[in-house]
């Protein structure tokens, strides 16, 4: 702002010097031609003096009138109001040794000289028959009072007029740098909250009002709204993160600590039935002490194995987050269809299984055995949440370019506050820790990750006696060529 109030005070000063310049040569023009009508009007005779031609005459008041003539010698006066006043020799001297080169040529010449006593003055120098020399000015006052008044307005209006800049600027940058100062009071109170740890959420805009994406500061506020949109989102996604890491960490817990209980316990009680058989050396006491060592090591085992199985499935979901674990080939989703099923009634007598598929078989590139996995998860799901007499209808079609596989129940449907979370992992749909339906939660959400790793997607819509899980993968062209 002051550099602008400078170059505009820089400008109306320019302009004043060069309107200045201007007058004071369009006034000394003038000046000089009332010079030449006053010298017009001088009637000097043989005897005249300076003092009886300006009584003679209208001559405007300060006219200074220097005679030089042979008959009266040199004799000077001046116009003081309505009178004429001589002047003394002295001042007469003082006169002559001024306009000495103008009254020697003794031409009719105008010029500008300082008069002791009386100011500038513009004089003229005019001779005559009688060889009388004349010398007659006007006073430059006038005019330098003209400048003066010129100069005293010009720095006033100047002066005021800068002030009434600055203040419709200061208001115009205050107005305008409003927006401005409202995204940095936003910004101000952002830095203030902690966003290290806990639920965190950022409720603090730029007012609308003070958003308009037609104007650079209006966009600065725009764009900041948009960053905290981006930053709240962000933080509610680390927060939803960190509540599935610590439910996944408890939940893993909570798996492997019952196996390892198990493996524990089984194994303090074949320590302690073999002890007990050294001890007493009898053929009953070895045999109970067998019998039971036994029966804890197929009981290890079989917690080894479920330990094995979670840790293969968290691996697997590692490496399905990581693009790796998949073997590309040929497969056929018609047969894979047909064997899961064929899988699927021997563990689901209790259930209606059916298959319905096309006469051409629907082939894609992708994983045989991950694919396979997909499929009995979802058929396990559908034997294990639904009651006896449930019919599960597995179908496969081709639409468009896509490879499609449906799981279809007829069974009560998905619990909606379930749903939402179906694909997470550690996700069941009985939540208590001791549920009857087992599994570890991970089944989904590892058959999701191997369909996404496919480029593809799986789904699930559900209602009371409705519920269908859908694969859908790219499928091979129906002719390669």
């Amino acid at each position: 702002m002051v550099a602008v109030i400078g170059m505009v005070a820089f400008i109306l000063v320019m302009i004043a010097v060069s309107t200045s310049a201007i007058i004071t040569g369009v006034l000394q023009t003038n000046l000089t031609a009332q010079v030449a009508a006053a010298g017009n009007n001088v009637a000097v005779g043989p005897t005249s003096t300076a003092s009886d031609v300006l009584a003679a005459g209208p001559f405007p008041d300060g006219t200074v009138l220097v005679l030089r003539s042979a008959s009266t010698g040199d004799t000077g006066a001046y116009v003081d109001g309505r009178s004429v006043k001589a002047l003394d020799d002295e001042q007469v001297s003082e006169i002559r040794d001024a306009v000495a080169n103008a009254v020697t040529t003794g031409a009719s010449s105008s010029d500008t000289v300082d008069l002791p006593g009386l100011g500038d003055y513009r004089i003229g120098v005019r001779g005559n028959q009688f060889g009388t020399v004349a010398v007659l000015g006007l006073p430059l006052s006038q005019i330098t009072a003209t400048i003066g008044t010129i100069l005293t307005t010009v720095a006033l209006v100047t002066a005021g007029g800068l002030l009434l800049l600055s203040a419709i600027i200061a208001v115009v940058i205050r107005v305008g740098l409003r927006p401005l100062r409202s995204v940095a009071e936003t910004a101000t109170r952002v830095a203030s909250i902690r966003m290290d740890q806990g639920d965190v959420s950022i409720d603090e805009r730029v007012p609308e009002e003070q958003v308009d994406e037609h104007s650079e500061i209006g966009q600065v506020g725009l764009a900041l709204n948009s960053l905290l949109d981006r930053v709240d989102a962000s933080l509610a996604a680390r927060q939803r993160n960190e509540e599935l890491m610590r439910r996944f960490v408890a939940d893993a817990s909570h798996e492997l600590r019952t196996p390892l209980a198990s493996i524990r316990g089984f194994s303090e009680l074949s320590l302690r039935a073999i002890r007990q058989s050294q001890d007493d050396e009898s053929r009953q006491r070895i045999a109970m002490a067998v019998e039971t060592t036994e029966q804890s090591l197929e009981r290890i085992q079989a917690q080894s194995l479920r330990m094995t199985t979670l840790v293969e499935d968290l691996l697997l979901l590692a490496r399905l987050d990581e693009g790796q674990e998949l073997v590309y080939g040929t497969v056929d989703l018609t047969r894979l269809a047909v064997e899961a099923v064929g899988d699927a009634r021997p563990a689901g007598p209790d259930h209606a299984w059916s298959l319905e598929v096309d006469d051409e078989p629907v082939e894609l590139a992708g994983d045989a055995a991950r694919l396979n996995q997909v499929v009995a998860n979802l058929l396990a799901n559908a034997r294990t949440h639904t009651p006896a007499g449930t019919e599960v209808t597995v179908s496969v079609t081709r639409e468009g370019e896509d490879a499609v596989l449906r799981v279809h129940d007829d069974g009560p449907g998905i619990d909606p506050s379930v749903a939402p979370q179906l694909f997470a992992r550690f996700s069941r749909a009985d939540r208590s820790r001791d549920r009857k339906t087992g599994g570890t939660g991970l089944g989904l959400s590892i058959a999701k990750a191997i369909v996404e790793a496919h480029d593809g997607t799986l789904t699930v819509q559900s209602t009371p006696g409705d519920t269908t899980f859908e694969m859908r993968l790219p499928a091979k062209p129906a002719d390669p060529v």
